[in-house]
Order: C-alpha cells, then structure tokens, then sequence
C-alpha cells in the first residue's frame, strides 16, 4: 500500500493538525481535516477515506463516540481506523483496539516515523 491513501482525519488541537498534515501530505497522503467529530460527521456522506486517523479526546464527541457513529454509515463500516492520543495506558489501548481500532499511536509522536507507522498498520504488518 504505497500509493496515495485519502485519510479522513480528526483532530481538535490546530498545531497537532498542522504538523500532522506537514508529515504526512509530503508522504502520499491526502488529508480531509476536520476539527471534531461532528464535523468530520458532517463531511462523512461524500467522503470515501482509505483511513479513518482520529483523535481520542476532543470536546464534544470524543474519538470513540465519533468513529462508532462514522461506522453507521455503511461504506465506512469496514474502513480501517487509527487513534492518536496521549493517553497510552494499557487499558484504554486495549479498549480502543476492541472498538474495531487497527492501532493506537501515542503522542508526541515522530512527524518524521509517522507515514510509515501508519502504513504498517494498516497492512496489519505487526511484526
């Protein structure tokens, strides 16, 4: 999977979204930003994202909140997700895995490391 991949992407810090879409667009990624989950919500109909990257805490709907809603609609049912947060205690990874979640990625994370953290988790490619 080393093509363009279209990432719906959420997150409700500005400059983690800035950095996020420096590290990322510059790696053959097309990022839809959005700001919350009601925005991302908003522009769900028409968007058919080859991931899901999104935030856990955010005001309003949080991560989990927005992506259960975002698999109500049936053609981002199956789509892959990823969460980034700060919160990496084994407990909420574990849940956050439960929910359908390809991965966590902890922050601060590396914008230099991150395509290739997000490539690999989408392949499934564990090991």
């Amino acid at each position: 999977m080393n093509g363009e991949l279209v990432v719906l992407y959420i997150e409700d810090n500005a400059d983690i979204r800035e950095v996020t879409e420096f590290a990322l667009e510059h790696e053959g990624f097309t990022l839809v930003s959005c700001a919350n989950g009601q925005d991302a919500l908003d522009k769900a109909p028409e968007l058919r994202p080859d991931l899901i990257l999104l935030d856990v805490v955010m005001p309003g709907l949080d991560g989990p909140t927005t992506l259960q809603k975002l698999r109500e609609f049936p053609h981002l049912a199956e789509t892959p997700a990823i969460f980034m947060t700060a919160i990496i205690q084994p407990v909420e990874i574990e849940q956050l895995l439960a929910m359908g979640a390809r991965g966590v990625i902890g922050k601060p994370f590396d914008p230099l490391t991150l395509n290739n953290e997000i490539r690999t988790l989408i392949q499934g490619d564990y090991g």
